[in-house]
């Protein structure tokens, strides 16, 4: 038991040192956006209007709709058809938009910042950024702990956990670590984001948005971490200017949570 002293007091003044660091590095993003506003910056050819907020305000409506819908009903089990179901939905929501935007003569690369870091760059930098995220999203996790007791795990979590094959686990492991992250950036910070900052300003779109985000995914016990999760990924892109960065993040973030229910004799829940 004395053994244990030690490692425990370590990694406590390491975890300290971490939420330090992790604050200073996002004040430090917060500070050079604020000060980017106030300067002359080159402007995209050409921003969100009316038709696209008429859209975002359309989307809103339907994630709350739906968020209203599932808490009257029954709690089930997620099954695989649900996750086809799920893709296509996803798929055909973003072609749409995507088709949308184009239609209207937006130039896709300039908006989402595409081609404005390297992908190899993204990465490490959103490798960065979520490193220095962790600690946000554990004091979340752990204050809804101390409010609502042990927590529960996401359906998603539990089907990848309990799957019975391998397959089942492929899909899973396809959509949270490529589709989910693309999707999501590209219907959270790239359009609904860009709506919101466009007529509400940056604080107000960054607080709705992350909001949405954690509320979309209807697990109370996970609504805490997801907002700071969100606000962190919007914060990453809006400084970067790519999409690309908080794509990574997003996708970083889905892996190492599978890792850990992968392997979950090495690491504790």
């Amino acid at each position: 038991m004395s053994s244990l002293a030690p490692a425990a007091a370590i990694w406590s003044i390491a975890t300290v040192i971490w939420f330090v660091l992790a604050l200073y590095i996002y004040v430090a993003l917060i500070r050079q956006i604020s000060i980017r506003r106030t300067s002359v910056a080159d402007a995209p050819p050409k921003t969100f209007g009316l038709p696209e907020a008429m859209i975002a305000t359309f989307l809103i409506s339907l994630l709350v709709l739906n968020l209203l819908m599932g808490a009257k009903m029954p709690a089930r089990d997620l099954s695989t058809q649900d996750l086809i179901n799920n893709f296509i939905l996803t798929a055909v929501v973003l072609l749409i938009l995507l088709g949308f935007l184009r239609l209207r003569g937006f130039d896709l690369d300039a908006l989402a910042g595409f081609s404005r870091v390297g992908i190899v760059r993204a990465a490490a930098i959103g490798a960065i950024l979520l490193l220095m995220a962790y600690p946000f999203v554990g004091l979340a996790d752990t204050v809804m702990q101390h409010f609502l007791g042990r927590s529960t795990r996401q359906s998603i979590v539990e089907l990848f956990s309990g799957s019975p094959n391998m397959q089942q686990r492929i899909m899973i492991i396809i959509l949270a670590v490529a589709v989910a992250p693309a999707a999501e950036e590209l219907v959270f910070r790239f359009f609904l984001y860009g709506v919101l900052k466009r007529y509400f300003g940056i604080t107000v779109g960054l607080l709705v948005n992350s909001l949405l985000f954690a509320a979309v995914h209807q697990h109370l016990p996970s609504f805490a971490p997801l907002f700071a999760l969100g606000a962190c990924f919007t914060l990453a892109y809006e400084w970067s200017g790519s999409i690309l960065v908080s794509m990574t993040m997003h996708s970083l973030f889905n892996s190492v949570n599978l890792v850990l229910l992968a392997f979950p004799d090495l690491f504790q829940q």
